[in-house]
């Protein structure tokens, strides 16, 4: 796993971005986390799938190939994970605020997509943000800019 995972950025996104290998370990973690959102109702709508890759593509300036194979490394990832800190744990040492707060929000376009929030997606969203020190004021900010631009 962890040679295809290496390949993946050393053939395809390190030729396109100064991206350092820390990088790609908070890329990974990210969308491991964002997968996790993905299953956290036992119901993964497509649109929900399509709001992931989204968000990966837009936060990391991933072209489609690229999203599609770091979504496929992640998930990956996240079905051999055993739990969330080894994610949450990159993120923290070496997240800024803003970036972890735009992590949250990208949690909450994913449990949106499908166009419902489950009690569950919303649980995990919040167990994030507490893990990965988001204020509670910055995680419920963060939620009502996803709703406000859903409407």
């Amino acid at each position: 796993m962890l040679a295809a995972i290496q390949d993946f950025f050393r053939l395809k996104i390190e030729p396109d971005m100064e991206v350092g290998p820390d990088q790609h370990g908070l890329q990974l973690a990210t969308a491991a986390l964002m997968f996790e959102m993905l299953r956290a109702d036992d119901d993964e709508h497509p649109d929900e799938r399509h709001a992931l890759e989204r968000a990966l593509q837009k936060c990391f300036a991933l072209s489609e190939s690229e999203t599609r194979q770091l979504a496929q490394l992640a998930e990956r990832e996240a079905d051999d994970s055993v739990s969330l800190h080894q994610f949450t744990g990159l993120i923290n040492r070496h997240f800024t605020p803003g970036e972890k707060i735009r992590v949250v929000e990208m949690l909450w376009q994913v449990a949106y997509a499908d166009g419902s929030l489950d009690r569950y997606e919303e649980a995990l969203v919040r167990k994030i943000a507490e893990l990965i020190y988001v204020p509670h004021r910055e995680f419920m900010q963060a939620k009502h800019r996803v709703l406000e631009a859903l409407q």
